[in-house]
């Protein structure tokens, strides 16, 4: 059976970033795309899905690098996503961007995903391909996304495939059904949202996945619908999904860490006393910043405004209570 689009799309990613040398297509091949047999109509075939994830993975922000694969020819043309380009600390991202590169190594850890990114692996290792896990840390998962429709609604973006679910109004006292095609996955707002076109309302709707309350149903087949030509899924969410207020927060973040953070900081200030601590000042709503700071553990601590502050204490009080 064909291994879901978003699990081949998190393997290659995993594969290209943690490559310390350019990987040849056919070991790529070998290891993501065992379901296209060689020969005929399934190399045309293979051909289509490779360039069409290299372009999905470019459009999340990965930098895909073409070189050769063979220190002796050439004409071997291999792939890599260097983690030298992908964690420059100047390029500025915004937060739900941010969470999208994040999002790889999210996915990945998923239970039905990790056993299958571990063949992906055991596969290019036996061809001599060596991985270093420590390249991965770019893309340590910052922002979660733990709503269990998350995983259905990603898959059938990448096969742009109708989905129908319950959702559950804050208005409304019953769930509805709704049928929809899913253009996209957004976190605004510090909540993760589906945006795409309702197909009984015949318009574009944003769906916080919260708020789905039974499984995500795909209907008919693949590839049955277009997204509209430039449509940014981050700006529809954000203009169609609750705003909140921002406030300015000053982090203090330890050295090698919080590459999400730097990467969208405002500035950054490296450790002028014996504490050891970099100074990162970001801005965002004081609940999606308490998300995003209690990710990182002990590696990051809020030093103002003392509203976020109280906030990340609230939440650890309560994680402590619960599980007492």
């Amino acid at each position: 059976m064909a291994q879901p689009r978003a699990e081949r799309l998190m393997n290659l990613h995993i594969l290209l970033l943690g490559a310390k040398r350019f990987i040849s297509k056919d070991a790529i091949r070998d290891a993501c795309y065992s379901e296209y047999p060689r020969g005929g109509a399934g190399d045309e075939a293979f051909e289509r899905a490779f360039e069409r994830d290299k372009d999905a993975l470019r459009q999340i922000g990965a930098v895909i690098e073409v070189g050769s694969a063979d220190a002796f020819f050439d004409d071997e043309i291999g792939y890599r996503i260097p983690t030298e380009q992908t964690s420059l600390p100047e390029i500025r991202f915004e937060s739900d961007e941010a969470a999208v590169l994040g999002l790889a190594a999210q996915v990945w850890q998923h239970a039905t995903l990790a056993k299958a990114t571990g063949r992906a692996l055991a596969k290019l290792k036996g061809q001599g391909v060596e991985i270093d896990p420590s390249r991965l840390e770019v893309v340590a998962p910052s922002i979660s996304a733990d709503e269990p429709a998350f995983e259905p609604l990603w898959d059938a973006v990448g096969k742009r495939r109708q989905v129908s679910f319950p959702y559950q109004r804050a208005t409304e006292t019953q769930p509805t059904t709704r049928r929809v095609q899913p253009w996209g996955l957004a976190r605004s707002s510090g909540r993760w949202y589906v945006v795409g076109f309702d197909v009984d309302r015949g318009a574009e709707r944003v769906f916080r996945l919260s708020r789905i309350v039974g499984p995500v149903r795909a209907t008919g087949k693949s590839g049955a619908y277009d997204v509209p030509p430039g449509t940014d899924v981050r700006a529809v969410a954000r203009r169609l999904s609750p705003t909140f207020p921002t406030v300015r927060a000053e982090l203090g973040v330890r050295p090698g860490t919080g590459v999400a953070l730097r990467r969208r900081a405002e500035s950054v200030a490296p450790a002028t006393d014996a504490s050891g601590w970099d100074t990162v000042v970001v801005e965002g709503p004081v609940h999606e910043l308490a998300d995003e700071v209690l990710t990182y553990g002990a590696d990051v601590v809020v030093q103002a405004p003392q509203a976020l502050r109280d906030e990340v204490v609230s939440r650890l009080h309560s994680i402590v209570e619960g599980s007492s």
